[in-house]
């Protein structure tokens, strides 16, 4: 009863704090890409500030050596929507690789525009793979890191689903590192269960790889990667409801 009180709690204050912050978004909207992210960090920020205090969910980050100096290609598995948000707690600049129709969303779709996402047909083809590849080299030489979710969608605490190769091929295309992160969001927030556990989200930044060889090859290796650290971390909503 108490996780169900939370987590509604959590949903209604982040819900105001959206529209509040879609509003001001409206201002933000014109002005110059580094006031636009920083609005963009503003929103996800808070809304883990607000997890952490009305649903006790916090996260802990390890491998923050492993970040390259310079821009990179993000590969990381899709649990929830929460590792849009932790992303943003790690990062200074990111763009998305999304799906198109998210834009279309009232409020929220407003928010994604700002910090230069790429939006995408999921059902594309090559004509999305050579999208994702021409607008990601434009963000990384701009100085943003490109984050690609690979499984295309979300999948249950403790899986890891087959991966695309766009991640590999937009690295090697532009030749940049391909890092490796692993997160087990799903174990605290559940995709079939609305309600959040408390405990600690894991975010495991593994070793960049070099952008050498096949594209197959380099994804094999970040999905390899991916896939033993989400084994490591087990299944552990392990938290009992507060």
């Amino acid at each position: 009863m108490i996780r169900t009180i939370r987590s509604a709690l959590f949903y209604g204050g982040f819900a105001i704090w959206t529209l509040i912050w879609a509003i001001f978004s409206l201002a933000v909207a014109p002005l110059p890409l580094p006031a636009r992210v920083w609005a963009s960090r503003l929103w996800a920020r808070a809304g883990v500030g607000w997890l952490h205090w009305s649903c006790s969910l916090r996260y802990r980050v390890s491998g923050l050596a492993n970040i390259p100096a310079t821009p990179c290609v993000i590969v990381a598995n899709h649990q929830s929507a929460l590792e849009t948000l932790l992303f943003w707690c790690i990062f200074p600049q990111l763009s998305f690789v999304l799906k198109k129709e998210l834009f279309r969303i009232p409020v929220i779709g407003w928010g994604l525009r700002l910090a230069w996402p790429i939006g995408i047909d999921r059902n594309g083809g090559r004509e999305a793979l050579l999208q994702v590849i021409e607008q990601g080299k434009l963000r990384l030489a701009a100085g943003f890191h490109v984050v690609i979710f690979p499984e295309g969608t979300r999948h249950p605490c403790g899986t890891v689903g087959p991966f695309s190769s766009t991640a590999a091929g937009l690295a090697i295309r532009a030749q940049v590192p391909l890092l490796p992160i692993a997160v087990n969001s799903g174990c605290f927030w559940p995709r079939t269960d609305w309600r959040k556990w408390p405990g600690i989200v894991e975010v495991h930044i593994g070793p960049a790889l070099p952008p050498a060889g096949k594209a197959g090859s380099l994804n094999q290796q970040a999905h390899d990667w991916i896939t033993a650290a989400i084994a490591e971390m087990g299944t552990r909503p392990a938290a009992k409801a507060l």
